[in-house]
């Protein structure tokens, strides 16, 4: 078996500013561990140029049918399905369009098969079962750099001419070097030692943020900062709703309500009717013209009656 040099890992470095951290307080061992987590925004910042090419990548797979695949293992596999689950009701998007996968399976969600990431082959075999092409993008993230599973996975899926990224907080990684675009947060030691669910896990979480949002405001799921194709499926949500189309158009409650069941809850639909004054046929029309961008249906829908 090839040995491992963690030397050369920034994440299993030691951090010389918690060297004492069982030694102290707890306020003070608290605040040792916050100054490190001040530290992750700067970093993922360096990266947006990086982040941005993703971003637009994914938004064209979005357009043209495509998928986002997250694919990781321990900690950096339960980041990207964390982010894949909260797609659907955010977003009002299906359960396929963003999926997480993760070494070892739907068991390794709840409980570490650390074992599993040290196979390329399971991590093809993984892929294969999704039936991953040339239209989906492939997100693999690994705080190292270094799993063997994800980079089998990226080598699985430049083989079939995917769009492959990485998300990684160590510099010039492996997986780096086998992706196609590189986002590479560093972040520096972790407060304790090689315990990369702090530090490189919050810069990880806060890139697939960046990646599934920015994707989704790219393809029209965002009206202003308002997640206008939220799915109404419990009674927070319901009154999200209400508020998003109130806010939005600028009517009073019993309107957004009135509009809210006439289209069946569809926050996009009510908004378009409200501001223009269209009927549900009509609206519905102008907005899948606009492929959901409310902004342009609702510019068109101005431009015209100007002319008019």
């Amino acid at each position: 078996m090839e040995k491992i040099n963690l030397d050369k890992l920034v994440t299993e470095k030691i951090n010389e500013n918690t060297k004492n951290i069982d030694n102290v307080s707890t306020a003070e061992m608290l605040s040792m561990i916050n100054t490190e987590d001040k530290k992750v925004a700067y970093a993922v910042e360096k990266e947006i140029p990086s982040i941005s090419k993703a971003v637009d990548e994914i938004a064209e797979a979005f357009k043209r049918g495509g998928r986002l695949i997250y694919c990781g293992a321990g900690t950096s596999g339960r980041l990207g399905i964390l982010d894949a689950s909260e797609c659907p009701p955010t977003y009002g998007v299906s359960e396929e369009l963003v999926q997480g996968i993760i070494a070892g399976g739907h068991e390794a969600i709840f409980r570490a098969k650390e074992g599993a990431e040290d196979s390329k082959e399971l991590g093809v075999e993984d892929l294969k079962a999704i039936g991953l092409n040339d239209n989906d993008v492939l997100v693999g993230i690994a705080a190292s750099g270094r799993t063997p599973y994800v980079i089998g996975i990226l080598e699985y899926a430049n083989s079939l001419g995917v769009t492959t990224v990485s998300v990684t907080c160590n510099p010039e990684s492996e997986i780096s070097k086998v992706s196609k675009i590189s986002i590479a947060p560093l972040v520096g030691p972790e407060a304790v030692t090689g315990s990369t669910r702090m530090k490189s896990g919050t810069a990880q979480k806060m890139v697939l943020n960046m990646l599934s949002t920015g994707a989704m405001i790219r393809t029209g799921k965002v009206y202003g900062n308002l997640m206008v194709d939220v799915k109404s499926t419990n009674e927070k949500l319901v009154e999200r709703a209400k508020r998003i189309v109130m806010e939005a158009t600028g009517a009073e409650r019993e309107e957004a309500v009135e509009t809210l069941q006439v289209t069946g809850y569809d926050v996009k639909l009510s908004i378009l009717m409200i501001v223009t004054s269209m009927d549900k046929d009509k609206a519905m029309e102008l907005l899948n013209k606009h492929e959901g961008y409310i902004a342009k249906a609702i510019y068109e829908f101005n431009n015209t009656n100007i002319k008019k």
